[in-house]
């Protein structure tokens, strides 16, 4: 393999991380107390160019779990009923070894030694995904404990917004707000939004990683 192929491979680009984006709606804002209520996450994959683009996809409505708390505002935000049989709900258990299932093939497939979660305001759905792990006694967690991949940060440098409907606006892309805050799709916008950040970076010549010239700085003039 070439230097130049090397560089273009998933474990190379992100330090043997593999970027999984994921989006939760949930019951309220605290992880350790209120209900995961749905949960998507889309793997990504790079071809032999070093484009990046989603891959497999994961979804599944949650039901809480004994004993959660459900915050009537949460619920009206996303409009979610906890308990309708039409939701065909499982248990965190179940929904996080599917997930975690695929996200270690993935690993394997890609020679990456850890999973990293990429969300907006990554933060919240880290938490959440992590919570939900611990309540369910899931050993094999893939997700890297505390670092993550935050899109808000991501967009807020390459496009000078920080709220998903607008970053996706700003670059170019579609945004349904009827659609948002339903796991799935947002978790597809924030997996686009990913991709077309990574992608235009290297685009512009940011990767793989080149001569870097060292900036030079004015200094301030001295306080009299």
């Amino acid at each position: 393999m070439t230097v130049t192929a090397a560089s273009t491979q998933l474990h190379e680009r992100f330090r043997g991380y593999y970027p999984v984006v994921i989006d939760v709606e949930t019951g309220g804002f605290n992880a350790r107390t209120d209900a995961l209520l749905e949960i998507a996450a889309i793997t990504l994959k790079m071809d032999r160019n070093g484009w990046l683009s989603p891959d497999q996809t994961y979804h599944f409505h949650v039901s809480p779990f004994e004993g959660a708390n459900l915050e009537p505002a949460a619920l009206a935000f996303t409009g979610i009923d906890p308990y309708s049989a039409l939701r065909g709900a499982v248990s965190e258990h179940e929904a996080l070894e599917q997930i975690f299932k695929g996200i270690r093939k993935g690993l394997k497939a890609n020679q990456c030694q850890r999973a990293i979660v990429v969300a907006h305001n990554a933060t919240f759905d880290h938490g959440f995904v992590m919570a939900a792990a611990e309540r369910s006694g899931i050993k094999r967690n893939p997700f890297h404990p505390f670092a993550t991949f935050d899109t808000a940060t991501l967009a807020g440098l390459a496009l000078g917004q920080t709220v998903l409907a607008k970053a996706c606006k700003t670059a170019g892309m579609s945004f349904d707000n009827k659609e948002a805050h339903s796991a799935l799709y947002d978790t597809r916008k924030t997996a686009e939004l990913f991709c077309l950040i990574v992608n235009r970076w290297k685009e512009l010549g940011g990767w793989p990683l080149g001569q870097m010239e060292t900036p030079t700085f004015d200094e301030p003039a001295p306080q009299e």
